[in-house]
């Protein structure tokens, strides 16, 4: 038979039944035959000429087929191929037709190779056998994998590419995920360096739910590292001066890797001066040396140093320097309480807050300075043994207490900045670190005050006299009320008892009411003094005649009574109608002034000193005339 013959019936075998199969092999089977001696009559009981039934030659035929079962995975031989479809032999009694886009993978795949197939029909609606690659390669890959889990096998993939977090690795088929972390042992910056390789895995995890899987190749080199780390700590002592390489920066220190260890360069111990970052100090992959500090064997920490390479700096310090001396330097740090300076690399000194300002305002450092500032500082303490050292910037100003006597002498008057209230006076500063206080007794000579803050406000100028300096406390006594006259020596001589002034009820209080009368100054009324000729009471805002009834110049109290001035008219109409004579108390009373009710404030205090002065004059002519008489009275 041809090979032409051959091809024509492998097409048709793909595609016909299986007893056209039969008939067709049997005819090939059979040689060629002259009609003439054909058995025309075993023909039609339906025998070869070999004498075998057509059923015989069926089950002859079925007996030379492998037996398959559907989704099961076979070997299969490659009988034919293009460039779309792949033919595959696999013993059965038709062949199967694989596409060729499943072998893409295998660009050198041929006519004759060996390939595994998953059955996914015996036979479709065509009669045709339904066969994929794909399917096998996945559920072989999937076995595969599994016993490579349970054996702990080291398997060969191939990484595709990079994705979220890791790379995807081609494992007999699989897309499998190798985490970034698991690639090496040291951290990777750049992962694209390894897409396209080939390495070695181990699988790690299987999520048979998700159909995921895990490997690692940092898991094939940790174990090696394991023993060099044994080795190496085995080895280590401290004070022992080693190289290594920085492997990862962090913001509280440096990774050093010593050649299958790794060690840690706390950011303390990176230099002697102060660090804000590692960065600031070491780059990655920069060798350096390093020194061990100490080191834990079970743990497998190892502590190392940098700094301690080189000598401290306050052992550099200069000898000469001392306790007053001028240093220049630049904050590195900010507290509420106070600003580190160095002076030098290394060489930190703490200016408190206090030593800031000859002010002592609580106040915050950050007043006074930042960070990356340059100031210049006394040297107020130095303690080498212990390497601290405390600086001022106060003391490149003179203290202003030293001769507070001549700046601010008592009686002198200046103007001052409130700071602060209490309840018993006013904190003023008059210049930087010069406070006093203003009680508030001597904020006004006539108004009563309850609260400073009726009087003035945080933060504004006030003009005050000092009244006493108090050197060793560092505080003066302040006054604002005598910037002027006290106006209680005209008042003596204006609210003289039993004068009668006109007054304004402008408070009504539990024991009495509070009166304003001229010049700004206030007095107070009992109840049973307010009560008028009618029998009612007194009210607020209501303006009546009043008598002085007391007059206290050391107290500062003006005692009044409206109803003593009826009361008296009364009893003088009462007498006057008995026949009595006046009394001369009476007549006293009778002719004492009636004050009208003016407008005048207690900054109107010159008034009231023309007010005495005439006042003293009116006495003078009567002081004359009765030294006169007594002259005359001698003579005789």
């Amino acid at each position: 038979m041809s090979e032409e013959q051959n091809s024509t019936v492998s097409e048709e075998v793909i595609q016909e039944s299986p007893s056209t199969k039969v008939e067709k092999i049997a005819e090939v089977a059979t040689p060629a035959v002259n009609s003439e001696n054909f058995d025309w009559d075993a023909y039609e009981k339906g025998e070869t000429n070999r004498g075998m039934s057509k059923e015989d030659l069926v089950k002859t035929y079925d007996e030379t087929l492998n037996k398959v079962n559907d989704r099961e995975v076979v070997e299969g031989t490659v009988i034919a191929m293009n460039k779309r479809e792949v033919v595959v032999n696999i013993g059965f009694k038709s062949d199967g037709v694989v596409p060729m886009s499943e072998f893409r993978y295998n660009p050198d795949l041929k006519v004759g190779d060996k390939v595994e197939v998953f059955i996914e029909s015996q036979e479709d609606k065509k009669g045709q056998l339904i066969l994929s690659h794909k399917q096998a390669r996945a559920t072989r890959s999937w076995a595969r994998v599994n016993e490579a889990l349970e054996s702990n096998e080291i398997i060969t993939g191939f990484i595709k590419c990079r994705t979220k977090g890791g790379m995807i690795v081609d494992v007999f088929g699989l897309e499998a995920f190798l985490p970034g972390s698991q690639i090496d042992v040291k951290p990777i910056r750049d992962y694209d360096v390894f897409v396209g390789k080939t390495m070695e895995f181990k699988v790690v995890k299987i999520n048979h739910e998700f159909k995921n899987v895990v490997v690692s190749h940092k898991a094939l080199i940790e174990a090696e590292l394991e023993a060099q780390k044994k080795e190496i700590i085995s080895r280590l002592e401290k004070g022992q001066v080693l190289e290594g390489t920085v492997k990862n920066i962090t913001s509280y220190g440096v990774f050093i890797d010593l050649g299958g260890v790794d060690g840690l360069i706390h950011i303390t111990d990176l230099s002697w001066g102060r660090v804000n970052h590692p960065e600031e100090i070491v780059s990655l992959d920069q060798k350096l040396n390093v020194v061990i500090l100490d080191f834990d064997d079970e743990k497998k920490r190892i502590a190392l140093g940098l700094k301690q390479l080189t000598a401290h700096p306050w052992d550099a310090l200069s000898s000469e320097l001392k306790v007053g001396d001028k240093v220049h330097g630049k904050v590195a740090v900010m507290a509420d309480y106070g600003a580190f300076v160095e002076i030098a690399p290394g060489v930190e000194g703490l200016i408190h807050v206090s030593e800031m300002s000859w002010s002592q305002h609580l106040r915050s450092a950050q007043d006074f300075m930042k960070v990356g500032d340059e100031v210049d500082a006394v040297i107020l303490t130095l303690d080498r043994e212990e390497r601290k050292m405390s600086l001022g910037i106060k003391q490149l100003k003179a203290d202003p207490w030293e001769n507070i006597e001549e700046k601010y002498a008592v009686g002198s008057k200046h103007t001052a900045k409130v700071r602060n209230f209490t309840n018993f006076g006013v904190f003023v500063e008059i210049e930087e670190g010069v406070d006093g206080l203003i009680h508030i007794s001597d904020l006004s000579w006539t108004k009563k005050i309850k609260h400073p803050s009726e009087f003035t406000q945080i933060g504004a100028e006030i003009e005050v006299v000092v009244l006493e300096i108090d050197k060793d406390n560092r505080r003066l006594s302040l006054g604002h009320k005598q910037l002027e006259e006290n106006p209680w020596d005209v008042f003596e001589t204006l609210f003289t008892v039993d004068s009668i002034h006109e007054g304004t009820i402008i408070e009504m209080q539990e024991r009495g009411a509070v009166i304003s009368l001229p010049y700004g100054v206030e007095g107070f009324a009992t109840p049973k003094h307010l009560v008028k000729e009618d029998g009612s009471q007194a009210k607020v805002d209501e303006k009546l005649q009043f008598k002085v009834i007391e007059f206290n110049k050391d107290a500062k109290r003006i005692i009044l009574s409206h109803s003593r001035i009826h009361e008296d008219l009364q009893k003088g109409e009462k007498e006057a109608s008995e026949g009595k004579k006046p009394a001369a108390k009476k007549a006293k009373k009778e002719s004492a002034p009636v004050v009208a009710m003016e407008k005048t404030t207690l900054g109107d205090i010159q008034s009231l000193a023309d007010l005495k002065d005439q006042l003293n004059e009116a006495a003078e002519p009567k002081k004359t005339k009765a030294a006169a008489k007594s002259a005359v009275k001698n003579a005789e």
